[in-house]
């Protein structure tokens, strides 16, 4: 097997392990609001467990680093997945048994599986050269349109499987996923863990300091949030307006898609007109969804709003992670990537809390319009970025 199809095989095999990750959080997004509404007393709580499942991805963002540091990414991928299953039969045993705190405790698991599982990004450019980075990490992203099939048609497939009891064969078929992500995980080749750093290792605020890791994190922490804030309250508002299960989950799938089917060309579109310009066109049809959002109740522009959205998260999400991979060496890229995805994941999880408790207490518009006065400034601070990078170049 040549070098260009090993490469090949391994951004495909965590094109798939991604794939799996993903669809049980699409499935997620369209159930958890929905059964934190039916099991929870105060239904300002409704969107709890899936904020904690985000606090989750940020409480493993540091242990992930230090796993993957010191053991190397396949012995931490699989601990992800063993994580990630027993997330998934705490929710089942939650649903089966009507209780509302064990749904939730089934977060914590499933969301550090969830952010370990946001790795295989990472591994993608590290299986790559450094030119072809931006297409390994936009590519293992794009394994998010796999997700948007397979996570919404297994909830509509499975929602009444085990009837009476609602959700409960969506979990039994979700608990497989981690299984199938296991296998693919013991034949992908992956790096071996970096070289020791002793005490002449660059201190991490010393990295993190550095403008284009400032406006990496900032960038993504933006585009991940916003996306987060409103797709969060969706299902809920759709029921809210009187649509069906499934009428929500063709949005999501609608939005789930939008997200990452881009991957296929962004990382392209990067390499053409500049990662900086991607990550501003993402903003602007952010703000795009904000406004659609907040229109008439309407299938059309709800579909259309979180179809914008998707592609919007993409744009800044992928580019910001390209960015990133520039913002380190190889022997700080463990430490940059886990301070990365601990502040991103932090700010993901505040809008899960926060998501709930907007729309249950200040409603939709104010969801959608929270958002825009962050984007707007995530946006200027990637342009000014862009223009102080080009100034060197003359210097």
């Amino acid at each position: 097997m040549t070098d260009a199809n090993r490469l090949n095989r391994n951004v495909w095999l965590l094109f798939f392990c991604q794939a799996l990750i993903n669809a049980a959080g699409i499935s997620q997004a369209v159930m958890s609001a929905l059964i934190g509404h039916t099991l929870a007393e105060d239904k300002s709580l409704s969107t709890v467990p899936y904020a904690l499942q985000m606090f989750g991805t940020m409480a493993a963002s540091i242990p992930a680093g230090i796993i993957f540091a010191r053991l190397g990414r396949r012995a931490g991928f699989l601990l992800g997945a063993c994580s990630a299953l027993v997330g998934t039969l705490l929710f089942l045993t939650g649903v089966y048994q009507g209780s509302f705190i064990i749904y939730t405790l089934g977060a914590i698991p499933m969301g550090i599986g969830f952010g370990i599982g946001q790795h295989y990004r990472f591994a993608a450019a590290e299986v790559a050269p450094p030119a072809a980075r931006p297409r390994a990490i936009a590519l293992v992203m794009a394994g998010g349109v796999l997700s948007a099939l397979l996570g919404a048609e297994l909830v509509k497939h499975t929602k009444d499987a085990l009837g009476p009891v609602l959700f409960l064969g969506t979990y039994t078929a979700l608990a497989c996923l981690p299984l199938i992500s296991m296998v693919l995980i013991s034949i992908v080749k992956l790096p071996p863990p970096p070289p020791r750093q002793g005490a002449s290792a660059t201190p991490l605020l010393t990295i993190m300091s550095r403008p284009t890791f400032l406006v990496a994190v900032i960038a993504g922490l933006v585009g991940y949030g916003t996306m987060n804030l409103i797709m969060a309250s969706t299902p809920l508002q759709m029921m809210l307006c009187g649509f069906s299960v499934n009428d929500s989950t063709d949005v999501i799938r609608a939005h789930a898609f939008c997200m990452f089917a881009p991957g296929f060309i962004t990382g392209r579109l990067i390499q053409r007109i500049g990662v900086h310009r991607v990550i501003a066109i993402g903003g602007v049809l952010s703000i795009a969804c904000a406004a659609m959002s907040v229109l008439a109740p309407t299938m059309t522009n709800f579909t259309v709003a979180l179809a914008l959205l998707g592609v919007g998260w993409n744009f800044m999400f992928v580019g910001a992670t390209s960015l990133l991979s520039t913002a380190h060496d190889a022997g700080e890229r463990v430490r940059a990537q886990a301070a990365n995805d601990f502040i991103v994941f932090t700010t993901v999880t505040i809008t899960a809390f926060t998501s709930g408790w907007l729309h249950s207490n200040q409603g939709w518009a104010t969801v959608n319009l929270t958002v825009i006065p962050a984007v707007i400034l995530a946006c200027a601070l990637v342009l000014w970025h862009r223009r102080r990078l080009a100034s060197l170049a003359v210097a």
